[in-house]
C-alpha cells in the first residue's frame, strides 16, 4: 500500500514535468515550421499523449482481456472532454478555432458513431479495426495538408497582412528532444500513477469493470490532462483544445483499430458498455459542436458543466456496480429532469448564437 502511494506521487510529478517539456518543444516546433499550434495539438501532442491508450489496450487484445481495451478508449474519450476540458476551462476560457467546428469535431462525431455501429453486433473484428485504422491514416493525411494549403493560401493572398514571425526558440533538434522526453516522462508517469491506483483501488474492493472504465481511463488520460492544463497556464489555448479533440480521434481510428488487429478474436462489446457507455461517449461528442459553436469558447460556466456530468457519469457507474438502492432515484433524476434541462439549454443557445451570426452577416450586407 505505502509502495503505491509512491507510485502515485512520483507518477504525478513525472506527469507535470513532462506535460511541461512537451508542451514547450510542440510549440516552439510549430513555430520552427510555421505550423500552427492547433495542427500540432491535433497531431504530434494529442497522439503522443495518447500512448499510454494505445500501449494498455493493444496490450490487454494481445492478452484476450479485450473488455478492458474498449472500456480504457471509451472511457478516456469521456474523461478527455468531460474532465480534461473541464478542468482547462476553469484554469482559462478557451478559444476554439473555427477549424475545429468546421472539420475535427465533426470527424470526432463521426467517429464516435462510427465505432458505435461497428459494435453494434457485439463484436470488434479484424476487418473492422484495419478499416478504423486506415481512417486515421487518411485523417491525419488530410488534416496536414489542410494545414499546408491554408498557409500557402494566407500567403498568396495580396490583402492578407501576414504578423511579424516569432523568433524560432532553441535549435532543432533540442526541441524534438524536449517532446521525445516529454513524452517518455508522460508515458512512464501515467504507467507508475495507473499501477499505484489500481492496487489501491483493490485494496478497497473496487471491482475490475469500475477500474476499467474509470482509474485505467483517468490513469491513460492524465498525459492529456497535464498537457492541457499546462497548455493553458502557458496560453496555448489551441494546443489544449486541439489535444483533447485530436486525443479522441486518435484513441477510436489508431488505438481501436490497432486493438482489434492485433486481437486473437476480435473485441467484444460487453452489454453494460454497449448499453450505456458507448450511447454516452456518442453523446458527449454531439454535445461539443453546439458547444464549442456558441461564441467560439469554452467558458468557465461550460468547464463546471463539464465536471459536473463527469462526476454524475462516475457516481452512476460506482451506482451501478454496487447495484446501490440509490441508483434508481439517481438514474430518475438524470434521465427525467437533467439530461432533457441540458439538451434544451444546449440547442437553444446553438439557435441563440445561429441568429447572432446571420444577423451579423445581414448588417454587413446591408451596409
Amino acid at each position: 500500500m505505502t509502495l503505491a502511494i509512491v507510485f502515485l506521487i512520483i507518477g504525478l510529478v513525472l506527469l507535470v514535468v513532462g506535460a511541461d517539456w512537451l508542451v514547450k518543444g510542440a510549440s516552439r516546433l510549430a513555430v520552427s515550421f510555421g505550423i500552427s499550434s492547433l495542427i500540432i495539438g491535433l497531431t504530434v501532442v494529442a497522439y503522443g499523449t495518447s500512448a499510454p491508450e494505445l500501449s494498455v489496450s493493444v496490450m490487454s487484445s494481445m492478452q484476450g482481456k479485450s473488455e478492458i481495451a474498449l472500456g480504457n478508449v471509451v472511457g478516456s474519450n469521456i474523461f478527455n472532454v468531460l474532465f480534461i476540458l473541464g478542468v482547462s476551462a476553469l484554469v482559462t476560457p478557451l478559444i476554439v478555432a473555427k477549424q475545429l467546428i468546421r472539420f475535427d469535431v465533426p470527424v470526432m462525431i463521426g467517429s464516435s458513431i462510427l465505432l458505435y455501429a461497428l459494435c453494434f453486433d457485439g463484436t470488434l473484428s479484424r476487418v473492422d479495426g484495419v478499416f478504423l485504422f486506415v481512417g486515421a491514416i487518411f485523417y491525419t493525411w488530410w488534416l496536414i495538408r489542410m494545414g499546408r494549403r491554408d498557409a500557402v493560401s494566407a500567403n498568396s493572398d495580396e490583402s492578407y497582412k501576414p504578423k511579424p514571425k516569432p523568433k524560432p526558440e532553441g535549435k532543432l533538434w533540442t526541441n524534438i528532444l524536449w517532446i521525445v522526453l516529454g513524452l517518455v516522462f508522460l508515458v512512464v508517469g501515467s504507467k507508475l500513477l495507473v499501477d499505484g491506483a489500481i492496487t489501491i483501488a483493490k485494496h478497497f474492493g473496487l471491482s475490475e469493470v469500475i477500474i476499467g472504465l474509470t482509474i485505467i481511463a483517468a490513469g491513460t488520460s492524465l498525459p492529456e490532462v497535464a498537457t492541457s492544463v499546462i497548455a493553458s497556464f502557458r496560453g496555448e489555448r489551441d494546443i489544449a483544445v486541439g489535444n483533447v479533440v485530436g486525443s479522441n480521434i486518435f484513441n477510436i481510428l489508431s488505438v481501436m483499430g490497432l486493438s482489434s488487429i492485433v486481437s486473437p478474436a476480435g473485441i467484444t462489446t460487453p452489454a453494460s458498455i454497449l448499453g450505456f457507455d458507448l450511447p454516452v461517449m456518442v453523446a458527449i461528442a454531439l454535445a461539443c459542436l453546439p458547444i464549442f459553436f456558441s461564441g467560439f469558447k469554452i467558458t468557465r460556466w461550460n468547464g463546471t458543466f463539464f465536471l459536473a456530468y463527469y462526476v454524475a457519469y462516475t457516481a452512476y457507474l460506482i451506482f451501478a456496480a454496487k447495484e446501490h438502492d440509490a441508483l434508481p432515484l439517481f438514474s430518475k433524476i438524470m434521465f427525467q429532469f437533467v439530461i432533457p434541462i441540458t439538451v434544451v439549454t444546449i440547442v437553444t443557445l446553438a439557435i441563440f448564437e445561429i441568429k447572432t451570426i446571420l444577423a451579423k452577416k445581414k448588417l454587413i450586407a446591408d451596409q
